[in-house]
């Protein structure tokens, strides 16, 4: 709909597809806005009918990456998205964001970094097994 009713503002200046890019880009940032508004439940229990499903782990995780991609800058989870979810070459992204290629690919890099960071340093202490001893050769003493 929101195409439909923008192309009277459609001036050539670029690429049909670009444009639409443009669009959808748009759309996803005020959604993802929109869920940052939303409180995350804290009882999973009470969420789901059944906690045993075996959908809970994907819900948990798309909980948890939207999370993560929403505490990243915008030009960094705009290529994000636009590379994983629209599934767009650098090209095109380059193209929609109005940056050389070189610059979605750092922003690529550097976003993909931040969110290996957040992901991988969520509060999974329980889970986590930390390496503090060290084995000693039988008969040394430390």
């Amino acid at each position: 709909m929101s195409i439909v009713r923008a192309l009277p503002s459609f001036d050539g200046r670029s690429k049909f597809s670009t444009w639409i890019y443009r669009i959808a880009t748009n759309a996803a940032l005020d959604e993802v806005r929109r869920i940052q508004r939303r409180p995350l439940p804290t009882d999973k229990e009470s969420v789901y009918d059944s906690p045993a499903s075996d959908r809970t782990g994907a819900v948990d995780a798309h909980i948890d990456i939207t999370a993560a991609l929403a505490q990243l800058p915008e030009e960094y989870r705009t290529a994000i998205v636009l590379r994983h979810i629209a599934d767009l070459e650098y090209e095109e992204i380059a193209a929609i964001q109005g940056v050389p290629v070189g610059t979605v690919r750092s922003r690529l890099s550097r976003g993909r970094a931040q969110l290996a960071d957040i992901v991988g340093n969520q509060d999974t202490s329980s889970q986590r097994q930390t390496h503090t001893d060290t084995a000693t050769p039988e008969g040394s003493t430390q």
